[in-house]
């Protein structure tokens, strides 16, 4: 049975007694499965992915009762990535596990050569609040995958969701295999002290910096899954009608809080207007007149009242320093609501184009000159995602060859997490490292280099030295 630490009880277990019961339970396992066949860690996925599908309606409640979300939202955003990435770690697995040779180098001449794939052995994963099920259970895939065990801390904001997830795993697996530990802030603080092999951190870079921090202190390796400013870029060829649409379909779904979302909007000047006219229809049409949008049963809510006023802040701020809302702009922060919103004639210091908004607010800033969006982008930090609206090929490979980013999409939003086949991560601000099929794999494994040995050419350089061994050397120099 799994243990569970909440964080009214933290007080009596400041000593982090049970956390480290729970750790040191790991490592006997941790060291058995590393010699886990490919049936064993399918037997792992299969089981997972079976409780999941079996606690389906209980987290389309959770997801209600955390955030007030659309039940096929949560199948589509909470329940399917999870299972994606499941069935393509069943359907691949045996390939990714088996050791890869690679040809020997002119160095090694007379040697064979391969890497091994190992475990890195017991694994943390830090889940954050806003897809707390896909953002737990995806990373959790591909531990397994790896042969690791694991203790998964989900975030507390998400009390129903972490309930949820206790119960799963509780039913999958033993506590020295997979654990869930719930909690706060300091509950978290106490896991980073403890001497993981790897972990896996999904949050903002705030927080991804004291993750780094505590990891270096055991030099555990990371992935860090962080966040940023997103912007998309619509230029003067793009489909506009296809572009609103599919852009505020990316922002509002989860009610913008989205790591990948859309977080601005760079439009061409000349089509500004057009592109407006096509975002206010989109709005009607999927979530109905102003005055009734809060009742629309197809948006969900603010995560709690403290964020809602964060994003309220935003826009206060912005309308006070001559923003102008396009459409929407109500709000109830009792009912953590905030209607779609579209922004317009935002000031440069407004905060709102410095901070993430990961909520329904959404800046669009027209421009003139390519080079000068380019530039805005590179002046800041390296985003999460890069979203690219244009028929123009050259104008799609300047963007593409001049900014960096996590991802790209170009004509589509935020499905780059969804492609299993690709790797899903950040750059500097917004991340460190890969996830996602073979990527996340590799993330949770060593990659062992191995060396064989056929003919011992490497006597030729053993001591004493004489003037045919740097003969050989200079030979070597010239043609290796």
């Amino acid at each position: 049975m799994n243990t569970v630490i909440k964080e009214a009880t933290w007080s009596e277990a400041a000593d982090t007694s049970e956390l480290r019961r729970i750790f040191a339970a790991q490592e006997p396992t941790a060291l058995r499965w590393r010699e886990s066949t490919y049936a064993e860690r399918r037997a792992r996925i299969e089981r997972l992915k079976a409780t999941v599908l079996a606690y389906r309606q209980d987290i389309i409640e959770a997801g209600f009762a955390d955030f007030g979300k659309p039940a096929t939202e949560v199948e589509l955003t909470e329940i399917l990535p999870v299972i994606a990435e499941a069935n393509d770690a069943l359907r691949r697995l045996k390939g990714w596990m088996k050791p890869r040779k690679v040809w020997p180098s002119r160095m090694m001449v007379g040697t064979q050569a391969y890497i091994q794939v190992e475990p890195k052995g017991r694994v943390l994963i830090i889940s954050p609040w806003n897809y707390p099920v896909n953002l737990s259970l995806g990373p959790l895939v591909s531990a397994l995958a790896a042969g690791n065990t694991a203790i998964l801390k989900p975030s507390e904001m998400t009390p129903h969701a972490s309930a949820i997830l206790r119960r799963i795993i509780e039913e999958a697996f033993a506590e020295n295999e997979v654990a869930v530990v719930e909690g706060a802030a300091p509950i978290a603080q106490a896991l980073l002290e403890l001497p993981f092999n790897h972990i896996f951190f999904t949050g903002s870079p705030a927080v991804g910096r004291i993750v780094m921090a505590a990891a270096a202190k055991h030099l555990a390796s990371v992935t860090l899954e962080l966040g940023g400013k997103s912007p998309t870029i619509i230029d003067e060829s793009a489909d506009l009608a296809l572009a609103a649409q599919t852009i505020l379909w990316a922002k509002y779904t989860n009610d913008g809080q989205t790591c990948i979302a859309p977080d601005h909007v760079y439009v061409h000047a000349s089509c500004k207007d057009a592109f407006i006219k096509h975002c206010c229809e989109a709005l009607e049409k999927v979530y109905g007149q102003e005055s009734a949008r809060i009742q629309s049963p197809f948006l969900a809510r603010i995560v709690n009242e403290r964020h809602t006023e964060r994003v309220k802040a935003l826009l206060d701020d912005a309308l006070n320093r001559g923003a102008k809302v396009v459409a929407g702009g109500q709000h109830d922060v009792a009912k953590r609501y905030i209607a779609p919103t579209l922004l317009e004639d935002i000031p440069a210091d407004a905060q709102i184009m410095h901070e993430e908004i990961f909520g329904p607010l959404l800046p669009i800033i027209p421009f003139h000159q390519l080079d000068e969006v380019i530039d805005r982008i590179n002046a800041d930090p390296k985003p999460l995602a890069l979203y690219i609206w244009s028929r123009n090929k050259a104008n799609i490979q300047r963007m593409m060859h001049k900014t960096s980013s996590g991802g790209a999409c170009i004509n589509h939003c935020v499905v780059q997490f969804l492609h299993g086949n690709l790797p899903f991560g950040g750059v500097n601000n917004s991340g460190l490292g890969s996830a996602h099929g073979e990527h996340g794999f590799l993330a949770f494994s060593h990659e062992r280099a191995v060396v064989r040995n056929q003919v011992m050419l490497a006597k030729m350089f053993f001591p004493p030295y004489t003037n045919m061994t740097r003969r050989l050397i200079n030979l070597f120099i010239k043609t290796v």
